[in-house]
C-alpha cells in the first residue's frame, strides 16, 4: 500500500470519480485507475463501486476513507517538514476558478510576493467549486478562491467572504443584428468560460436559473475569448461588471437586462482553520484584507513583469 494509491482513493471517493480525481491531481485517469486497482488488489475489496447515481462506497471503503484521509494529511505534513527542514522556501498553493484565475490570481500573487520579498514559492490553478474543499483538505492547496460559498470537506475547512461584486450579462456594443435578443433567453446562444460549466459557480447557477440548454451554450478557453464572440454578435456572455468595464467603456459590448442580472455575489476564500493552515496560508489570508488586494481584485489589469508570469496550471508531486 503506498500513499500515492491512497491519495488517489480518497480523491475518487470525495470527488465522485476517477476523471475529477485526476484533474486534481493533474495526472491521467489511467494513473489514477491503476493506484486504485492495486489497492482493491491489496486489500481484497473494489472499495468504490459505479451505479446509477455515481460512484458508491463499500462498507471497507467507508471505514477506509477516514484513516486514509488522515494518512494523506501525514504525508503533506511530513513533506512540508523535509523541506523546511533543508531551508527551502515555504510554498503557497492557490487555486481559484477559471475567470478568477484568469484576471486576477496572477496579479494578487504577484503583489503578494512583493509584500514577502520573495521568501515563498507561489503556484497558481484551476478548479472546479466542488473540488477546492477536497484540494484544501488533503492539503494538495493551500488556499482557494471560489465564486461561490466553498463546500466544506469536513470541520478543519472554512469559507469567508472576501470580495463583493456584480455579475451582468453583456453582448455586442453596436448595432446588434434585429431580433439576435428576442425571445426567451433560454433560447439565446451563450457564450461562457470554462467556469460556465461549473454549476456550483455564479454563472452555471444564472445559466441553471435561466433554464438554458446545454445545446445554447458555447465553451471558450477562457473569459476573454467569450466576450471578444460577443463583441462580434456570436450571442451574450455572462461576466463579472468590474472586470469588463473597459469593454464596455470602449463600446465593444453592452449590457443586457433580463431577470437574474446583474446579481449582487461575493468572491469566497476557503482554507485551513487558524489551528491547521500553514503560516504561508495565514499569511495570504491577512494580505486578501488589506487595501492593496482589495485594490488588485477590483483593477487587475496591470499585468506582471514577463519574468513574473506564471501559467494558472495546478502542479503537484505524483510519487
Amino acid at each position: 500500500m503506498t500513499l500515492t494509491q491512497l491519495n488517489a482513493f480518497v480523491l475518487v471517493a470525495r470527488l465522485g470519480s476517477v476523471t475529477a480525481a485526476a484533474n486534481a491531481l493533474g495526472v491521467s485517469e489511467s494513473a489514477v485507475s491503476q493506484a486504485l486497482t492495486a489497492l482493491r488488489q491489496h486489500l481484497g475489496d473494489q472499495l468504490v463501486t459505479r451505479g446509477p447515481s455515481g460512484m458508491t462506497l463499500t462498507p471497507g471503503g467507508n471505514r477506509l476513507l477516514g484513516t486514509a484521509s488522515q494518512i494523506v494529511v501525514l504525508g503533506a505534513e511530513a513533506h512540508a517538514a523535509v523541506r523546511a527542514a533543508q531551508g527551502a522556501p515555504e510554498q503557497l498553493r492557490v487555486v481559484a476558478t477559471s475567470a478568477i484565475a484568469e484576471f486576477v490570481i496572477g496579479p494578487l500573487v504577484e503583489a503578494f510576493r512583493k509584500r514577502n520579498a520573495d521568501r515563498m514559492e507561489v503556484s497558481a490553478g484551476v478548479a472546479v467549486t466542488k473540488e477546492m474543499a477536497v484540494l484544501v483538505a488533503n492539503r494538495l492547496a493551500d488556499v482557494a478562491i471560489g465564486s461561490s460559498v466553498i463546500a466544506e470537506a469536513g470541520p478543519a475547512v472554512v469559507t469567508e467572504p472576501i470580495f463583493r461584486y456584480r455579475l451582468v450579462v453583456v453582448t455586442a456594443g453596436h448595432a446588434r443584428p434585429q431580433g439576435r435578443l428576442q425571445g426567451s433567453p433560454s433560447q439565446w446562444r451563450w457564450l461562457v468560460d470554462p467556469s460556465g460549466t461549473d454549476p456550483d459557480s455564479d454563472m452555471g447557477q444564472l445559466l441553471a436559473m435561466l433554464g438554458v440548454p446545454e445545446s445554447r451554450i458555447g465553451v471558450f478557453p477562457n473569459q476573454t475569448a467569450a466576450w471578444a464572440a460577443a463583441a462580434d454578435g456570436a450571442g451574450v456572455a455572462p461576466a463579472v461588471e468590474h472586470l469588463v468595464s473597459q469593454q464596455l467603456r470602449r463600446g465593444e459590448l453592452s449590457l443586457v437586462e433580463l431577470r437574474g442580472s446583474p446579481t449582487d455575489a461575493y468572491w469566497h476564500v476557503g482554507l485551513l482553520d487558524r489551528e491547521h493552515r500553514s503560516p504561508a496560508a495565514s499569511a495570504f489570508r491577512r494580505f486578501l484584507s488589506t487595501p492593496e488586494a482589495m485594490h488588485v481584485m477590483r483593477s487587475p489589469t496591470a499585468g506582471v513583469a514577463p519574468s513574473r508570469f506564471r501559467p494558472p496550471v495546478y502542479v503537484t508531486i505524483w510519487s
